[in-house]
C-alpha cells in the first residue's frame, strides 16, 4: 500500500509539471517583430569542411557525420560504432547477430542509446540491440563519453555513464521545392537484398512530413575456416536468415512564437535464425527470434524568453519477442518463450540563463515499465522510476565548469514472489575545461562521473536465478585530456587530435555465481579500467577538384578483475576486452570517382576469465574499401556506389565459436528526385 501511494504522488507530481510547464508559454510574447509584424529570415545553407570532433567540450565526445556513414560504406549500426575510440561492440556475426555497445568496459548496461533525444530502453535485459537501427536516414552519430554539455537533455541521459546519440535526417528543401523522393536498393553477397523509400513532403510554411520504410533480408550462410587442431575444413553457417521490415513516419511543425514540435511513429518487426556457436562438428541450429518494437514520442521546445527555455517529451514504447528451440530435450520437443514489455515516459527540462556565462537546468523524468511473461509463476513486475537532474554550467573566460547531480528513486511491485527494497541515490558529476592561450584552440579537460545501473528484471526475477536482494552496481569514472583543433600545414583544411586518459571503477558488479545447486545472480564484482583514447582527424585539400580526408583513433585498455585476490583470474584483463584496438579511414574526392578505405584492427583478448593461451583469441585486422559516384541532372540525382568488405577475406571471431564473415561485396543504388 505504502509502495502504491508514493508512486501515485510521483505521477501526479509529474503530470502536473508537465502540463503546467507548457502554459506558462502562452503569455509570452510571439518572437521578434518590427511595428507589429512579424519578420522571417529566409533559410540559409552554409557548407565547408570543419572538424568532426567537439574538441571544446570538457568530456570527450566524438562523432561520425552522414556523408562519413555512406563514404565509407559502412555495413550497419555496429560497424560505425566501432569507429569510435573506447567502445567495445560485441557481435555474435553475420547481419541478424545480436550486436550491444559497451563504453570504456563498464558494460553495455551503462551506455544509453538515444534515438533523436529520447533514451532507448530495454528494462528486461538492460542492453540495446544496436542492430536493429538502419543507417539509411541517420544524419549523425554521437558517442559522449560522461556526458554532452547540452543541459537541455532528459535526466535519464544524465544518469548514464555513457550516451550513443542517434540523430534521423529533418527534411530540407531547397531551391523552392516542396517534396522530394528517394529509392535505394542495397545487394550483396549472402543473400543480402534492401531496398527501401523515403518521402520528404512541405505540408505548409511551418510544416514538413517525413517518411521511412525499408524491408531487409539475407540468407547469411557465409563461408568460413573450422580448425580443429591440425584438420582444417571449410564449413558454412546455418540458421542465420533474417527478414526486417522497418518504418518510420515524423511530423515537424514550429508554431508562430518560434517553438517546436516534433513527433515520431516508428515500427520494427523481424524474424531470424541463432546460428549458435561452431562447436566442433556439430552444425545442428533450430533456434529462432521474433522481434517487434513500436513505439510513439513527442518532443517539443520552446524559447520562453531570453532567459529561459523549455523542452518536454513523452513517449509510448512497446516491445514483443519470441524464442523458440526445437529439440527432443524438452518435454514437447520445442520451448516457446515470450515476452512483452511496455514503457510509459515523461519528460521535462527548464533552462535558465540568469547571468552571462551562468546555465542552469532541471530536468524531471518519469517512467514506468511493465513486463509479461509466459513462464509459469512469473513474477510480472511493474516498475515505477523518477530520475531529477540539476545542472550547471559556468564560463568565466577560458575556463568552462559544469556540474550535475542526478536524484534516483526506483519502486516495483510483483504478483508473486519478494518484492525489492526501494532504491534511493543521488550521483554527482563534475567536469572542467581550460583554454590557456586565447589565440590557440587547445582544451584541457578533467571530468568526474559517478553512475550507477539498476539490475535489470532478467537479474532480478529470471527462473531460479534471478536475486531480488541485488544492489546496483556502482560506477566511477576519471579522466584527464587534451584536445586541439588547428591549421598548421598550408596545404591542411584543419587537423584535430584528443588525447584522453581515463580510470574506471566497478563496484558490486552483478554476475551469475555458482551455489549449492543452480546459479545465481550476486553482488560480488570488482573491476578496475585503465585506458588511454586517442583520434586523429584531418582534411587535405589537393586541388581545387581533388580532397582527401583522414581519421583514425587508437584505444589502450587494461581491465583487471579484482574481486578475489585467492582466485586463478584475480588482476587477468576481463573477456573480451583487447589492451589494443583502433581504426583508420581515408576518403579521396575527385571530379570523376571517389573512393574510401578504412580498417579496424583488434588486439588478442581473452574469451574466459582466466588469461590463459587456451582461452586466447587471436586478434585481426579488417579492411574494407568503397567507390562511388553520383550523377546529376535537373533536379534530380544517382549516385552508384560498390563495396568490398574485409577484402583480404580474414578469418576471425569477435565472439568466441561465433565466427564473423569473410569477403563479401555488396552494390547500391539511390535515385533522388
Amino acid at each position: 500500500m505504502r509502495k502504491n501511494n508514493q508512486a501515485c504522488k510521483l505521477w501526479i507530481c509529474l503530470l502536473c509539471s508537465f502540463i503546467l510547464l507548457p502554459l506558462g508559454t502562452y503569455a509570452q510574447e510571439k518572437g521578434d517583430t518590427i511595428a507589429g509584424k512579424v519578420h522571417e529570415i529566409e533559410n540559409v545553407t552554409v557548407t565547408g569542411k570543419r572538424a568532426p570532433v567537439k574538441i571544446t567540450t570538457s568530456s570527450p565526445v566524438q562523432l561520425i557525420s552522414k556523408e562519413d556513414i555512406k563514404n565509407l560504406g559502412f555495413q550497419n549500426m555496429a560497424d560505425a560504432i566501432r569507429r569510435f575510440a573506447g567502445t567495445n561492440v560485441r557481435d555474435y556475426g553475420g547481419i541478424g547477430g545480436l550486436k550491444t555497445v559497451s563504453v570504456r568496459n563498464l558494460g553495455a548496461a551503462h551506455t544509453a542509446v538515444s534515438y533523436d533525444g529520447v533514451a532507448v530502453s530495454n528494462c528486461q535485459a538492460g542492453q540495446i540491440d544496436i542492430g536493429r537501427f538502419s543507417l539509411d536516414n541517420v544524419s549523425s552519430l554521437s558517442l559522449a563519453i560522461g556526458q554532452d554539455e547540452n543541459l537541455l537533455q532528459p535526466a535519464r541521459l544524465y544518469a548514464s555513464a555513457g550516451v550513443l546519440n542517434i540523430e534521423t535526417e529533418k527534411p530540407v528543401f531547397e531551391d523552392g521545392k516542396h517534396s522530394l523522393s528517394q529509392i535505394q536498393v542495397r545487394g550483396g553477397s549472402f543473400g543480402y537484398i534492401a531496398p527501401s523509400v523515403r518521402r520528404w513532403q512541405k505540408l505548409g510554411e511551418r510544416t514538413s512530413l517525413s517518411a521511412d520504410a525499408s524491408f531487409t533480408r539475407a540468407d547469411g550462410n557465409y563461408p568460413f575456416t573450422l580448425v580443429n587442431g591440425k584438420y582444417v575444413t571449410k564449413e558454412k553457417r546455418n540458421n542465420s536468415d533474417i527478414n526486417t521490415w522497418q518504418g518510420e513516419a515524423n511530423l515537424f511543425h514550429t508554431f508562430h512564437d518560434d517553438s517546436r514540435l516534433d513527433i515520431k511513429a516508428y515500427y520494427f518487426y523481424s524474424e531470424r535464425g541463432l546460428p549458435g556457436s561452431v562447436t566442433l562438428y556439430n552444425p545442428k541450429a533450430e533456434e529462432r527470434l521474433w522481434d517487434e518494437n513500436v513505439f510513439a514520442q513527442t518532443h517539443y521546445k520552446k524559447q520562453i524568453s531570453d532567459k529561459w527555455t523549455l523542452q518536454a517529451q513523452a513517449k509510448f514504447n512497446h516491445s514483443w519477442n519470441k524464442y523458440e528451440d526445437t529439440d527432443v530435450k524438452y518435454e514437447n520437443g520445442k520451448q516457446t518463450d515470450i515476452n512483452r514489455q511496455d514503457e510509459y515516459y515523461l519528460s521535462a527540462t527548464l533552462l535558465y540563463h540568469p547571468a552571462k556565462g551562468l546555465d542552469i537546468s532541471l530536468a524531471q523524468d518519469g517512467f514506468i515499465n511493465t513486463l509479461h511473461t509466459n513462464i509459469n509463476d512469473s513474477p510480472n513486475p511493474m516498475r515505477y522510476s523518477s530520475l531529477t537532474a540539476l545542472n550547471a554550467r559556468y564560463q568565466w573566460g577560458r575556463v568552462k565548469i559544469l556540474g550535475t547531480l542526478v536524484g534516483t528513486f526506483i519502486t516495483e511491485e510483483v504478483k508473486a514472489g519478494n518484492t525489492p527494497d526501494d532504491r534511493k541515490r543521488l550521483s554527482p558529476t563534475l567536469s572542467v575545461s581550460i583554454q590557456p592561450w586565447k589565440e590557440e584552440q587547445l582544451y584541457v579537460r578533467a571530468m568526474y562521473k559517478n553512475t550507477f545501473r539498476v539490475p535489470t528484471f532478467n537479474d532480478l526475477y529470471y527462473l531460479h536465478i534471478g536475486n531480488t536482494a541485488l544492489r546496483p552496481e556502482k560506477a566511477h569514472e576519471y579522466n584527464i585530456g587534451i584536445a586541439w583543433n588547428g591549421k598548421p600545414f598550408a596545404f591542411t583544411d584543419f587537423l584535430s587530435i584528443t588525447l584522453d586518459g581515463y580510470y574506471n571503477e566497478v563496484d558490486d558488479k552483478i554476475v551469475a555465481f555458482p551455489s549449492t545447486y543452480v546459479w545465481k545472480m550476486l553482488n560480488y564484482g570488482k573491476v578496475h579500467i585503465t585506458g588511454i583514447d586517442a583520434t586523429m582527424a584531418t582534411s587535405i585539400s589537393v586541388t581545387s577538384g581533388i580532397s582527401v580526408g583522414l581519421s583514425g583513433n587508437y584505444s589502450w585498455q587494461k581491465a583487471i578483475d579484482l574481486t578475489n585476490p585467492n582466485a586463478k583470474n584475480y588482476k587477468d584483463q576481463l573477456p573480451y576486452t583487447p589492451k589494443h584496438s583502433g581504426n583508420a579511414s581515408a576518403t579521396i574526392e575527385t571530379p570523376w570517382v571517389n573512393l574510401g578505405y578504412s580498417l579496424t584492427g583488434v588486439g588478442e583478448r581473452y574469451y574466459m576469465a582466466q588469461n590463459i593461451p587456451v582461452n586466447r583469441i587471436d586478434g585481426y585486422i579488417e579492411h574494407s574499401a568503397t567507390l562511388w559516384r553520383e550523377f546529376k541532372w535537373s533536379k534530380n540525382s544517382f549516385r552508384l556506389q560498390a563495396e568490398v568488405i574485409n577484402f583480404t577475406d580474414k578469418q576471425y571471431d569477435v565472439i568466441k565459436y561465433y565466427p564473423m564473415p569473410g569477403r563479401s561485396f555488396r552494390a547500391i543504388g539511390t535515385l533522388r528526385f
